[in-house]
């Protein structure tokens, strides 16, 4: 990371007033601009013709100034403009591969969003004005901003629980690279224990949202007995979506709480290329509670801050049947068996922590291999770096401190 300063997002809600909440309208304008270029686009795009951003520029000022759209000039013009700016970089991405083709949004399904950039607000003495309004916004102030703090964008969003948020983007100088360590640590990630470390420790899992199961069923079931489209469906909606929040933001806080100490504690961490995306289609609620996806990017990220290396080793790695004294391979090891015999040298394994070890292992011999974070299908020879140290695991493990 070197000595470049961290630009992050700090989010905070705040409580619209009566006026205010004419925001929603902004949001509307937003999503109907964004509409509008994206069909403009593929229309072009069907016909041979490449419509670039400039272009999408200009058609929303004729837009703007038809009687058809007419309300698009009550509000802000930095917000839409935005809009255009974010399809743009939608398509970037769909032309580099990295998504999908972009899609239309949805007033009920989309997120509500509007972004403001320095020249559509004013931000002064802890109180920020938007464009368009008098009067700042009463902003619950959770944790304090760095010193000196000059936001670039202000998001303004409200989710589906009826909760509205802000979110400044500015310098934080205060994250700086932390010292130095020689220590280094294998990540398991489960469902009976949501984290097994190699050193043996075992993080239960909160499953937070079993604890929310019967209130979300019983919510959910008074929403059904609803017609739809109804004020009382939408206000059953608002309930459910209440209870859907409270259970991300408890276990966003818990691994925020979590992937720091990680990340302070251990200069190299090593976890699992899990294909979440592939498990959870077989309707594994445990899997998504556990939320192993959002883990391993609060991980990355804050590993990239603190200077810190996190490697992911190959998903086909046989982590849990691989003994970790003498390296040999069980043929078959079914998923209720949580102890095992090695029969090459009679070492009885706790599955979850010799697996932790073997991925450490593992990973410490990518280092040695030279291979970058993300793991390597497609090796020279046609093997993985994992596969091409002729030592057992155990001769990998690092001295604990």
């Amino acid at each position: 990371m070197g000595e470049s300063t961290v630009i992050r997002a700090f989010k905070y809600r705040f409580y619209p007033t009566k006026d205010q909440s004419e925001l929603e309208r902004t949001f509307g304008c937003v999503r109907k601009v964004y509409n509008l270029a994206l069909e403009a686009r593929s229309q072009s795009g069907r016909q041979g013709v490449r419509l670039s951003y400039g272009k999408t520029s200009s058609l929303l000022t004729e837009w703007k100034k038809s009687d058809e759209y007419q309300y698009l000039r009550e509000v802000s013009c930095v917000p839409l403009q935005q809009a255009l700016r974010h399809l743009q970089m939608a398509f970037a991405a769909f032309g580099c591969g990295r998504a999908r083709y972009p899609r239309f949004k949805s007033r009920k399904r989309s997120r509500a969003s509007a972004e403001y950039t320095r020249s559509a607000f004013r931000f002064r003495d802890g109180e920020l004005v938007l464009a368009k309004m008098n009067a700042p916004l009463a902003i619950v102030w959770s944790r304090p901003l760095p010193p000196g703090a000059n936001p670039s964008t202000v998001t303004v969003s409200k989710d589906s629980a009826g909760r509205w948020f802000v979110s400044l983007r500015c310098e934080d100088p205060t994250i700086v690279p932390c010292a130095e360590s020689m220590r280094s640590i294998g990540i398991d990630v489960g469902v009976s224990h949501l984290l097994v470390l190699s050193t043996g420790e075992k993080l239960d899992n909160p499953r937070h949202e079993r604890r929310e199961r019967s209130r979300l069923s019983l919510s959910q079931r008074r929403m059904a007995r609803k017609t739809k489209g109804s004020r009382n469906y939408e206000k059953a909606q608002v309930r459910v979506a209440r209870i859907h929040a409270r259970v991300s933001d408890r276990r966003r806080n818990a691994l925020h709480k979590l992937t720091t100490r990680l990340v302070r504690e251990n200069q190299t961490l090593v976890i699992e290329d899990v294909s979440v995306r592939n498990l959870v289609q077989n309707r594994r609620r445990s899997i998504s509670d556990a939320a192993w996806r959002e883990f391993r990017t609060l991980l990355e990220y804050k590993a990239r801050w603190y200077g810190r290396r996190v490697i992911a080793v190959d998903r086909w790695f046989p982590s849990s049947k691989l003994c970790s004294n003498c390296g040999l391979v069980r043929e078959a090891l079914p998923l209720d068996v949580r102890w095992w015999t090695c029969e090459g040298c009679g070492v009885t394994h706790d599955r979850d922590v010799n697996a932790a070890l073997n991925i450490l292992a593992a990973g410490r011999a990518v280092t040695v291999c030279g291979d970058d974070v993300r793991p390597q299908r497609d090796s020279p020879g046609g093997r993985l770096s994992t596969k091409q140290k002729p030592e057992p695991a155990r001769a990998l493990l690092p001295v604990c401190d």
